[in-house]
């Protein structure tokens, strides 16, 4: 017990370091955009006098460390600063947005773990035989399979030629419209899953394989005890272990993947504040947008981290 908590105690107090440098490098490469904060929040009509009181008001003739200092601050009180001609909070579209991402990147999660984890186990029970082959041929070619081509395939399928499912309008809230929100998630949620689940279908039935081959499972099978119940019991358990590393870097793809498909099926997530942002010059939404992404990213990798050290007694005892 005391080595669990000493554990995740390491994984926690590197937290704030991680957090602190994905700042810090996010603010640093933003400062290199050419577009003047001034000009985008005050637009084309401002005069010279304006233009200057407001980069004086705003610290942006302040040296950058200075400026740093004054973002890192505004961000603790979780200010993100303001963009546009009305000074928008950039905390409160962020605070819009990002709900949708998440909704669309844990959806596409569950679908590519329960597809891995059926392929997986099919494949590695009937290993080097035909279902393992089709398989992986299928998997292999999820992998290879970009998510916004897809989704331009299933858009063109399921929503113009056949018309079952929308791939635009408005997203309603899951609580007020339950069966309206899976059916406009559905298509960007498939687009993002399989890719992931092509590479987790890999990854599960490799470690399946080791587990059946280890002598538990013979010892088991000898002593007259059903294949699937050593398979549900034990094998499964101790073969998901080791995803459950690479889980965490396929919530990041996921999430920068629901950036991209949210652009192509016009969800209100971060894709399209960033969208909006790059169109419209303003550079404190990118930046804003980009640093919550980026610090959820950390955040669920820890996370993960932490539960591989808890469904690990292997990792405790070190």
């Amino acid at each position: 017990m005391n080595n669990l908590i000493r554990l995740i105690g390491r994984r926690l107090a590197i937290l704030p370091v991680m957090i602190l440098g994905v700042t810090f490098l996010v603010f640093f490469i933003m400062s290199f955009s050419r577009i003047d904060p001034a000009y985008s929040a005050l637009g084309e009509g401002a005069s010279e006098e304006a233009l200057a009181a407001y980069r004086e008001e705003h610290g942006l003739n302040d040296p950058w460390l200075v400026r740093y200092g004054s973002f890192l601050l505004g961000l603790f009180r979780g200010d993100l600063g303001t963009y546009g001609a009305n000074r928008a909070s950039v905390a409160e579209r962020v605070s819009s947005a990002f709900p949708v991402t998440i909704q669309l990147t844990f959806l596409g999660l569950i679908m590519a773990v329960i597809i891995a984890v059926i392929f997986g186990v099919i494949a590695a029970l009937y290993r080097d035989r035909l279902p393992d082959q089709i398989i992986r041929v299928f998997s292999i070619s999820f992998i290879a399979t970009p998510s916004f081509w897809l989704a331009a395939l299933m858009i063109l399928f399921f929503s113009v030629q056949l018309g079952i499912l929308p791939a635009s309008g408005r997203l309603p809230e899951f609580g007020e419209d339950p069966v309206g929100w899976a059916r406009r998630m559905f298509l960007p949620a498939v687009a993002l899953a399989i890719p992931v689940s092509g590479s987790l279908t890999r990854v599960i039935r490799t470690a399946m394989v080791e587990e059946l081959d280890k002598d538990y499972v013979r010892t088991a099978r000898g002593a007259g005890i059903p294949m699937r119940t050593v398979v549900a019991r034990n094998v499964l358990r101790n073969a998901l272990i080791t995803p459950i590393t690479v889980l965490g870097l396929r919530i990041g793809y996921l999430m920068g993947g629901a950036v991209v498909i949210e652009v192509i099926f016009n969800l209100p997530g971060m894709g399209m504040a960033i969208l909006d942002g790059v169109q419209s010059n303003y550079p404190t939404l990118v930046q804003g947008v980009t640093l919550v992404v980026a610090l959820a990213f950390i955040v669920v990798n820890v996370v993960v981290d932490m539960l591989y050290v808890l469904v690990n007694p292997r990792i405790r005892e070190v």
